[in-house]
């Protein structure tokens, strides 16, 4: 196809009526020097993909583009790349499409934790003002060190969700000494708590899936959980598994959702909870006092491009298989992921694709 001066993609045009997106065309930001442009394949569809178009985080820009776990192939590269990106390379784009990438933060591998030039792979701001527009869209275009090669075998429906949610259970797994020997539980068994179990016990921790019924039993196991606690039918889980879990990394969507007065008994001295959750706003954290002594409690955010790598090579050589339906990209495939979305009814990650077919015709 011939090279757009625009981009298309399909992008809320009335913040109102959210859950109908439709076509627009869009101008890409200006094109600098480290910057690559990507023709999309694939693009899995997050929960902050779902909380953004709702207005839960905030106004929606017109004609927004959302999308941020995008699989494609480069098509453009620019002057001073030097990552060893080229032309025709399969790579995936995460959460993250700019960071300053030379402050302490960014030059130890925690890129994601930039406070100088931070931003988004979609609704935030550039310094010049320009909004970021998502995958979604027939392209992307963005920093190249955030644009990572995707392993021969890894499926790119399979490899997109990888992106933000994979990343985002594994960067706490992997901070916190996930592997044999350690027993690792997972709160909420969602789109990202189902890659944790799987990563987890890929990583060779001993898993414990935490939901509150019994409905995602069987799942869980099927994933790969050696143990399962309902923490609302179960009886005495608190004193069954008294002071077990080396780790918790809890994944659930909101954090008023988990009793961390309970869950603190189960960890053991010198254990760590991490929450990777994205408060609804004014949500707080509420424990009894002196409740945490002997435990840590902190939180995470995505992942940097050595973990993505990281990750990318364990799905690669572990064979990881995590659970995706695919939707075809267009307005109405947007309208029903959102509309199951807000049901509650994915198992448990949505990929967009066919982008040929609404876009690179």
């Amino acid at each position: 196809m011939p090279y757009p001066e625009k981009f298309q993609g399909v992008g809320i045009s009335n913040a109102e009526d959210w859950k109908h997106p439709t076509l627009v065309t869009f101008d890409p930001k200006p094109f600098c020097d480290h910057d690559v442009d990507i023709e999309i394949e694939a693009c899995g569809i997050c929960g902050s993909d779902f909380h953004i178009a709702a207005g839960n985080w905030g106004p929606v820009p017109k004609n927004q583009v959302l999308g941020h776990e995008i699989i494609g192939r480069v098509v453009k590269v620019g002057p001073k790349c030097h990552t060893g990106i080229k032309l025709g390379d399969r790579v995936g784009v995460g959460a993250q499409a700019l960071a300053c990438l030379e402050c302490e933060r960014c030059k130890s591998d925690n890129e994601q934790y930039c406070t100088i030039d931070h931003v988004l792979t979609m609704w935030t701001p550039y310094k010049d003002g320009y909004i970021a527009q998502g995958g979604f869209a027939s392209h992307v275009r963005l920093h190249e060190h955030f644009a990572i090669p995707i392993p021969e075998n890894i499926p790119s429906p399979l490899a997109a969700p990888l992106l933000c949610g994979g990343i985002t259970v594994f960067s706490p797994l992997l901070r916190n000494g996930c592997g044999p020997g350690k027993k690792v539980g997972i709160v909420g068994i969602g789109g990202i708590g189902h890659m944790g179990i799987l990563l987890a016990k890929a990583m060779g921790a001993e898993v414990y899936a935490f939901s509150r019924g019994h409905s995602k039993k069987e799942d869980s196991m099927r994933l790969g959980a050696d143990h399962y606690i309902a923490t609302l039918e179960d009886k005495d889980w608190t004193e069954k598994y008294f002071t077990t879990l080396d780790l918790l990394v809890v994944c659930s969507s909101s954090l008023s959702e988990v009793n961390f007065d309970s869950v603190i008994k189960v960890m053991k001295i010198g254990g760590s909870i991490v929450s990777i959750a994205a408060p609804e706003h004014g949500e707080k954290l509420v424990l009894q006092p002196l409740g945490l002594m002997g435990v840590s409690i902190s939180s995470s955010a995505i992942g940097s491009r050595k973990e993505i790598e990281q990750l990318l090579k364990l799905v690669s050589e572990k064979n990881v298989k995590i659970w995706v339906e695919e939707l075809p990209i267009s307005g109405a495939g947007v309208h029903q992921a959102f509309t199951r979305m807000e049901k509650g009814d994915v198992k448990y990650r949505f990929t967009l694709v066919d982008y040929d077919k609404e876009f690179h015709k």
